[in-house]
């Protein structure tokens, strides 16, 4: 009887620790949502990884690549909790968080330089000017079929085929707003990916390839796609796209800040607040990983004592910047 006694007591104490194992297993870890930028989303994925390996699984954290303005759209609905931009919040984009009760802090984490780039067999095209590239881009051109060489009668007789980022990707906000003058304004029959990566697969497969990214995505691809220099509109020299041309702002005007943008209402949750320090205590460490450029040490300081401060807004005017250097955003940062 004794023995028959203490195998029931087991069996209900297993029984007991099953249930609440089951408990245990059923209760999920604290999620953290980032959408945004194609571009920021090597920096913000290294750090969400390396963050995760930190916290031991107790945190969970998913980034998504719907492109800055969509990644917008969702922010400001409340939908993320840290969005990824590779260019300030615009003034519409301003409108709609506040519409929503949405209030967010800034905080620059990044610089990168936009390339153009084509096919490791164009040996032609070494170097490009603002104007070679707007009159192939500029939505005049739409339906037209525009050869290399009518860019430079030196170059062959071949079409041009054009890839970039989608109408919702901070990248190609910038780019239409540098080299067209208007944020948008540029044709729409080209092969266009919120995925940089697709885009590197067009450049690599097509000899008249002529696409533009983020400068990271070059550096990871050289044995498959290569970048134009472009000619300096102030000081008319050839500049390739380099972290050292980027960070002393010779490379213009397709050099560019990044951002990512925190729902301050969020704050409110620990494992939030735990992510954003780490995520600028780490920024710099993980953007030189990736092959982006980090700012300087004194960038980083200023980010904090905002994130501190929980500064909520944007040092920007809500319009479309070009060719802002590291000095010029550090004064901006500073004044704040």
């Amino acid at each position: 009887m004794r023995k028959v006694f203490v195998s029931k007591k087991i069996l209900a104490l297993m029984a007991g620790l099953g249930v609440m194992g089951s408990a245990v297993q059923g209760v999920s870890s604290p999620l953290i949502k980032i959408d945004g930028s194609s571009t920021v989303f090597p920096i913000t994925e290294g750090v969400a990884e390396e963050f995760q390996k930190a916290k031991k699984g107790a945190v969970k954290v998913t980034v998504g690549i719907s492109g800055t303005g969509g990644g917008f759209k969702k922010f400001c609905r409340g939908e993320t909790d840290v969005q990824n931009a590779s260019r300030p919040i615009l003034k519409r984009e301003m409108e709609e968080c506040k519409k929503n009760g949405i209030s967010y802090i800034e905080l620059p984490v990044a610089y990168d330089g936009l390339s153009v780039v084509v096919n490791l067999k164009n040996t032609w095209a070494t170097c490009m000017t603002v104007e070679q590239l707007r009159e192939v881009w500029k939505p005049e051109s739409q339906g037209k079929t525009i050869n290399w060489s009518d860019l430079d009668p030196k170059w062959p007789k071949e079409p041009i085929k054009l890839c970039g980022p989608g109408s919702d990707s901070g990248t190609f906000d910038y780019f239409t707003e540098a080299i067209m003058g208007k944020a948008k304004a540029q044709r729409g029959d080209y092969t266009a990916s919120e995925d940089d990566n697709v885009l590197v697969q067009f450049a690599q497969r097509e000899r008249g390839a002529l696409c533009y990214f983020g400068l990271a995505y070059v550096e990871e691809n050289k044995d498959k796609v290569k970048a134009v220099a472009i000619k300096n509109p102030k000081t008319g020299k050839c500049v390739s796209p380099t972290a050292e041309t980027v960070r002393s702002g010779e490379y213009q005007p397709l050099s560019r800040p990044l951002f990512i943008y925190v729902n301050a209402k969020a704050l409110d949750r620990p494992e939030v607040r735990e992510f954003v320090d780490f995520y600028l205590k780490n920024a710099g460490k993980i953007s030189r990983q990736v092959k982006y450029i980090p700012l300087p040490d004194k960038a980083y300081e200023l980010a904090r004592k905002r994130f501190e401060k929980r500064q909520t807004g944007t040092v920007f005017g809500g319009e479309p910047e070009v060719g802002l250097t590291v000095e010029e955003l550090l004064k901006r940062e500073a004044k704040e």
